[in-house]
């Protein structure tokens, strides 16, 4: 009997032993600290909603959440850094429409393709807002528009970046407009905001959230925003409709994304974990005071929500004939 229980011991043994380490791994996961990388500078939409849900999902997942900016070249930098982890879940990113999206229709050579990401949820859908400097003399669309037209030093615009939602909304305001104006790109949201509150540019079409308190203290003037309804915090400010601009509606959205050859598990526990914090009354409150909505999507279910921005976004670049390579 000794023999026997022996013999069954070092069986059990040998088959623990067997089991692949990745397996024992995903098991213990998360055994360390999880990185989520911005591919922005710091006071941007993307930046802002990053910190705002890491320390909720640091408490769900029981160990730190850190944030690191890695801005440039319209996300490109920040994806790049991604799909170079290793997948196995440490490592995330918070996509969005620009890098996600636009990018892959805006650029022929991208040194990352669609299928270098697994989307996890949706984090926010926000609406994007035409703003000016407090300076600048217009109070509505069509005197911007004016502006704009009857002198070359008025034509230029800023964005957080080429292929960026900004960016784009911006050259969809210009041909709804009739206008022209030089585009300025900047590493991410908050320069471009600075430069705009400095009077560098003309006119911006920028993610709510990073405009918002620019706008609330008077330092910048909102004219339209690009949601197909008003936003309750700012119930004054006309959507692009309203203000007599047709087929100008445009929602920027900010969501988790791991490289390609995350286990499955691993995926399914940060997006159980991010719905639990997107769900809260807390975050929900707090993101409507930035004029968006949290997500909480299956990873199912926003894979085929990215895909269809993929699919939009192609038909509106080819029909705007821009190119950035």
């Amino acid at each position: 009997m000794n023999i026997q229980l022996a013999l069954i011991r070092r069986l059990a043994i040998a088959g623990l032993a067997c089991l692949p380490l990745n397996a024992m791994a995903q098991d213990n996961w998360p055994s360390k600290s999880i990185t989520i990388i911005i591919p922005a500078a710091p006071g941007g939409t993307t930046d802002i909603v990053g910190r705002m849900i890491s320390e909720p999902l640091a408490k769900e997942l029981g160990q730190t959440v850190v944030i690191e900016n890695k801005a440039g070249a319209a996300g490109i930098i920040g994806s790049q850094s991604l799909i170079r982890s290793k997948p196995d879940g440490y490592t995330l990113i918070m996509g969005n429409i620009g890098p996600n999206a636009i990018n892959y229709s805006l650029y022929k050579d991208l040194p990352y393709k669609k299928e270098d990401f697994i989307p996890i949820t949706n984090v926010i859908s926000v609406p994007n807002v035409l703003v000016v400097n407090e300076a600048t003399p217009v109070n509505n669309v069509q005197e911007l528009l004016t502006y704009v037209a009857s002198d070359p030093k008025n034509q230029t615009f800023g964005s957080s970046g080429k292929g960026q939602s900004p960016h784009m909304s911006g050259e969809l305001f210009m041909q709804r407009g009739n206008i022209k104006a030089e585009h300025i790109s900047y590493k991410g949201a908050g320069p471009a905001v600075a430069a705009l509150l400095a009077n560098q540019f003309t006119f911006m079409i920028d993610n709510l959230p990073s405009s918002l308190t620019h706008i609330k203290s008077g330092k910048l003037k909102a004219l339209a925003v690009t949601s197909d309804k008003r936003v309750a915090d700012l119930p004054d400010v006309p959507t692009m409709k309203e203000a007599g601009v047709d087929n100008m509606v445009v929602t920027a959205w900010f969501g988790l994304f791991a490289p390609a050859g995350t286990p499955d598990d691993v995926v399914n526990k940060i997006h159980a974990a991010a719905k639990k914090v997107l769900e809260s009354d807390n975050i929900k409150e707090r993101f409507a005071q930035l004029g968006g909505e949290a997500g909480g999507n299956s990873p199912a279910e926003y894979a085929e929500y990215v895909k269809s921005q993929q699919e939009m976004w192609a038909d509106i670049v080819k029909t705007a004939n821009i190119n950035m390579d």
